[in-house]
């Protein structure tokens, strides 16, 4: 008798590509070799091992791992970590990020109590969550960030809540749903100047999203506002500064600058490291045109050192209150 073994995945078996939007374009140029200034050790520590396990046990996606973060190590040594709902696969293929891209499965409507359990046994004092997009939604995921909000803060009242949403393209009244729920801080992400959105972040609008901003401070002004961008695609340095410019005319807050890092080779390629002095540079420049606070450097992450950020933006509004 012979036996035949049929070896064959099926298709609910095989792996899923991460990237099937990318998998036939011919591999971006190299980028140069990353500079000393650029470098973090692997996470070995106690407190990373513990705040990954609690994500675990939540079933819970962050953001940290999929978008591979370089700053994951420090942040969960500390138990910070950004926390992304609506699964980890999104319906836009930016060239910049690393999330999985694709049709998203149903929402867990379980999520938002997960959310919250998993931000009270952390004991944050502020956490951060932010999503895939989720265009195939009519409210673009608006409710689901609302509920989570909720969730958070009926678990762990004595936390600030930080958002980082998308933007929303084309779903009336999802951005006044979200405002309306009071996130202390509302984090919408520029990524780049204009003149490279359609390689770089092709499914979105630069306008539509230097609105969205403007809005959320028509809406409730008390809400902190925050913006971030990544150098290193291509960008000039003038094409910088004129995105400050259109980030202050809508009253942004608060400013992120960090260096782009190349997920893979189909991914846009890193045209150059910008250095630390111009990072400073950038720095000293946004602060003149009146961001509350700013954080530029290779390694800042929009949502790095949140919670000490979120210390800093009360004490600066505070100061320029008092100085008015």
């Amino acid at each position: 008798m012979v036996t035949i073994l049929d070896t064959r995945q099926s298709e609910a078996d095989r792996p899923r590509l991460r990237h099937p939007e990318k998998a036939h374009r011919p591999d971006a140029n190299a980028s140069p070799p990353k500079p000393d200034w650029i470098r973090v050790k692997a996470p070995v520590s106690k407190g990373y091992f513990e705040t990954r396990e609690i994500a675990r046990e939540n079933r819970l996606v962050t953001v940290c791992e999929e978008a591979g973060c370089p700053n994951i190590g420090g942040c969960w040594e500390k138990k910070h970590a950004t926390f992304m709902i609506m699964g980890g696969i999104c319906t836009r293929a930016c060239s910049f990020c690393n999330v999985a891209t694709g049709m998203p499965h149903a929402l867990d409507e379980s999520e938002p109590e997960s959310v919250g359990r998993a931000v009270a046994k952390m004991g944050l004092n502020h956490v951060v969550i932010t999503s895939v997009d989720r265009d195939d939604l009519a409210d673009g995921g608006a409710e689901h960030f609302v509920q989570t909000i909720r969730a958070i803060r009926a678990a762990a009242p004595g936390t600030t809540i930080e958002i980082l949403t998308p933007d929303f393209l084309r779903k009336p009244g999802a951005l006044e749903r979200v405002v309306e729920a009071k996130p202390d801080v509302f984090n919408h992400n520029l990524e780049t100047v204009p003149s490279k959105y359609l390689t770089v972040r092709p499914g979105a609008r630069y306008f539509h999203s230097i609105r969205l901003l403007q809005r959320v401070k028509e809406l409730d002004p008390t809400i902190f506002t925050k913006s971030g961008i990544m150098v290193g695609l291509g960008e000039e340095r003038n094409e910088v500064l004129q995105l400050m410019d259109d980030l202050r005319t809508a009253d942004v807050d608060f400013l992120t600058i960090g260096q782009y890092l190349q997920p893979t080779k189909k991914h846009h390629a890193v045209i150059r490291y910008v250095t630390p002095e111009e990072f400073k540079s950038f720095e000293t420049v946004a602060l003149t045109k009146g961001f509350l606070v700013v954080a530029a450097s290779p390694l800042t992450r929009s949502s790095h050192h949140a919670g000490e950020d979120f210390e800093r933006l009360k004490a600066a509004r505070l100061a320029r209150q008092s100085a008015a």
